[in-house]
């Protein structure tokens, strides 16, 4: 399904949703064409709902050269990684966790071949949604560092947030329509 059929298909109860990312998404103005696609394409992943990823990566690769797209994705997959690494941290009283190499491979933080703050952007939205308070400071910082703005910052978060929304709210419809079928 086309990801604008499924945004419109969402019920009325998450009318808010469907006129939040037609602002956010449909009339973008605060974000680069890649800063917004990588960070819905990231989000939906990490939703975890398979018709919003397969939208959204369908979408992406229209809106995202391959490499992007792959960085996007790669954003995605680390970050589901190292945000229950990192939340771990931060949440165990053990201080000497912290201590302790984290031996984990993160390469592509490195490798990525996008534009810097496009992946710290997409890492910071995936963080966001993944409740990593550790991740989220420390994407934050380094954006903010090499001089994005707040508003960018804010809006990134914004839309994911809503991706995250969507991706609720279609779960929540996949299993009242399994159980209306079983019924």
């Amino acid at each position: 399904m086309q990801l604008d059929s499924l945004i419109d298909s969402l019920p009325s109860h998450a009318k808010d949703l469907k006129l939040n990312y037609s602002s956010l998404v449909r009339q973008n103005t605060e974000l680069t064409p890649q800063q917004l696609w990588g960070t819905v394409v990231a989000s939906a992943i990490a939703t975890r709902n398979p018709d919003l990823t397969a939208a959204s990566l369908d979408e992406g690769a229209k809106q995202l050269s391959q490499q992007a797209l792959e960085a996007a994705k790669a954003a995605a997959s680390v970050m589901g990684m190292n945000n229950i690494y990192y939340r771990f941290l931060h949440l165990t009283s053990n201080e000497k966790y912290a201590t302790m190499p984290a031996r984990l491979r993160m390469n592509v933080m490195r490798t990525h071949g996008v534009d810097h703050n496009d992946f710290e952007l997409w890492s910071l939205a995936v963080s966001a949604i993944n409740g990593c308070g550790k991740c989220i400071d420390s994407h934050e910082k380094v954006v903010r560092e090499k001089g994005v703005t707040e508003e960018t910052i804010l809006a990134v978060v914004r839309v994911a947030s809503v991706i995250h929304a969507i991706g609720t709210v279609l779960d929540a419809e996949r299993v009242a329509q399994s159980e209306a079928v079983t019924v």
